[in-house]
């Protein structure tokens, strides 16, 4: 009940995804609409797709907390409380007859909980303005990127080039994170 609460209280703050009446169809709806009305007006689209599911595990707590501080501004309660729920979690496997012994989770955001996905989106703030910087347009869902941006035919060339250096930078943040 308190995760539902906090999520409520965080998810304005983000792009499509875990608000009410949005889900991966809006999302959807929402870029193709933006590249159709491109090419109605005989501009060119360039589209790149990030696929980052498997990053969830490596979130690093202390980088996710100082970015929701410094990208959304969380205050020194709302860290302390984040920092609580981040802290002393453990995981282990069970079989139908045996257990491994728990271990602590350092990293990563807690799978199968109502903020783990929104923790994600947090903590990867800093992907969605290194592409804003290169005057592309991000767009979020869960764990999905999609970056797209429009031009006129003669200036395809600059666009192409802006869309590889932000790829280029994407990547190597990813990383570093």
């Amino acid at each position: 009940m308190l995760e539902r609460i906090v999520a409520r209280q965080i998810v304005r703050y983000l792009q499509s995804a875990y608000r009410a009446h949005h889900s991966t169809e809006t999302a959807l709806l929402k870029v193709i609409n933006d590249l159709l009305l491109t090419l109605d007006s005989r501009h060119l689209a360039v589209l790149s797709l990030l696929d980052s599911s498997a990053a969830s595990h490596t979130v690093d707590h202390h980088t996710l907390l100082q970015r929701s501080q410094t990208c959304y501004g969380f205050s020194d309660v709302v860290l302390t409380w984040f920092t609580s729920y981040l802290t002393d979690c453990t995981q282990f496997v069970r079989t139908s007859s045996t257990a491994s012994p728990p271990l602590p989770v350092v990293h990563g955001v807690p799978q199968g909980s109502v903020l783990g996905p929104i923790l994600f989106l947090l903590y990867v703030a800093d992907l969605l303005q290194l592409i804003k910087r290169h005057q592309l347009v991000p767009h979020t869902y869960t764990d999905d990127t999609w970056i797209y941006s429009f031009c006129r035919p003669c200036d395809v060339g600059a666009l192409s080039d802006r869309m590889s250096v932000c790829a280029d930078k994407a990547l190597s943040l990813m990383r570093v994170n």
